[in-house]
């Protein structure tokens, strides 16, 4: 006799895989875990944190202090590290093995102190500070149009000096540059004074920070000159403009490099997007005719596109 076969029907087979199937198709295809590590844990990283959160649904997005993580090396190798400040890259900077980075809220003088001549590999710089040849392209929408820009120099900040003079040289400018070597030595700032028709502000903390800077643009204003920069912050505080990129600007810098490989991420960048912040009093006490910031942002990006 021969043995029964048994036999099952190809819907009770089919539901089961369709089932696995559609399971499958319903995960996030590249879901990733996003670490932001920041030792500031205030409202504007708390709202940093839950933007990025929003912008990335299908990624584990997770923020924490460096103080209360190990050593970047223990972490699995397929995290995104998101570091904001000098504190966090000097936790990723203390493990030679670690997960790629991006880094950002520092600027390139901070940067420059902590890295110098290393050569680094994982890591990404989004530098904060505004792009020099875009202050440069923001000095020369002022009416009258300055012809000498001069730009103040600490020991830390020194060695942009070089690519400054060439950005200037393609914009047609004639850049004067003088070192400060004290903090309390005035000649330098006079020096420049006397010899530009606008000042450029680096993001050099050495030289622009809230007990100097009321005395630099006193000083400025006593001889008609404008300061352009060197941060978004510094024009509330009475310098003329400046280009920056807000919280929206960076995230859109952000989402396309979270998904491409970490090799092919940029050593370094600017934002792309910016915005441009005025301070109209100021413009007007030193009869400059200025532009509004959107037209300013508008004549700003024309002149960057390819």
């Amino acid at each position: 006799m021969l043995a029964r076969r048994s036999w099952t029907s190809p819907g009770r087979i089919l539901r089961p895989l369709l089932l696995c199937l559609a399971l499958v198709l319903t995960l996030p295809a590249h879901a990733r875990e996003i670490l932001l590590v920041s030792s500031d844990q205030g409202p504007s990283v708390q709202s940093f944190y839950q933007a990025l959160a929003d912008r990335r649904p299908e990624d584990q997005v997770r923020l924490e202090s460096p103080d209360d993580l190990p050593p970047a090396a223990t972490l699995d190798k397929e995290t995104r590290l998101l570091l904001l400040g000098s504190n966090a890259l000097n936790w990723r900077l203390a493990s030679e093995q670690a997960p790629p980075a991006l880094v950002l809220l520092v600027s390139r003088v901070d940067a420059h102190q902590l890295i110098a001549d290393r050569q680094l590999t994982g890591i990404s710089l989004l530098w904060s500070d505004p792009p020099p040849g875009r202050q440069l392209q923001l000095a020369m929408q002022l009416s009258p149009r300055p012809q000498r820009i001069g730009v103040l120099l600490s020991p830390a900040s020194e060695f942009l000096a070089g690519d400054l003079a060439h950005q200037a040289a393609e914009l047609g400018i004639e850049l004067i540059t003088q070192v400060q070597t004290a903090s309390d030595d005035t000649r330098p700032l006079r020096e420049l004074l006397d010899n530009s028709d606008l000042l450029l502000g680096l993001d050099d903390k050495q030289l622009y920070n809230p007990r100097t800077i009321k005395g630099i643009l006193l000083s400025a204003y006593a001889e008609n000159r404008a300061l352009i920069g060197p941060t978004a912050a510094f024009v509330r505080a009475g310098s003329l403009a400046s280009t920056y990129s807000d919280q929206n600007d960076w995230l859109d810098t952000l989402d396309p490099l979270l998904d491409q490989p970490p090799s092919q991420w940029p050593s370094s960048l600017y934002p792309e997007r910016f915005k441009v912040l005025s301070n109209r009093q100021v413009a007007r006490s030193l009869g400059i005719d200025l532009q509004d910031d959107a037209s300013l942002t508008r004549h700003l990006g024309e002149g960057e596109s390819p």
